[in-house]
């Protein structure tokens, strides 16, 4: 399906893909534990009110 160059770039292309994320998030981590310190918060209620949606589906149907 694909071709030994096109398999070779999509992994050279997916390791340096990571390392570089990997990198700046990093780098940005003392600025995001400054800014977004409450954001923890939010996410549980996001996950707790999509299992409560389910948790409604799966009693009434």
């Amino acid at each position: 399906m694909f071709s030994t160059g096109q398999l070779i770039f999509g992994i050279l292309f997916f390791i340096a893909f990571v390392i570089i994320i990997s990198y700046q998030y990093r780098k940005d981590l003392p600025l995001h534990k400054k800014h977004y310190k409450g954001t923890i918060w939010v996410l549980i209620a996001f996950i707790g009110f999509i299992a409560m949606i389910a948790a409604v589906k799966f009693i009434f149907i």
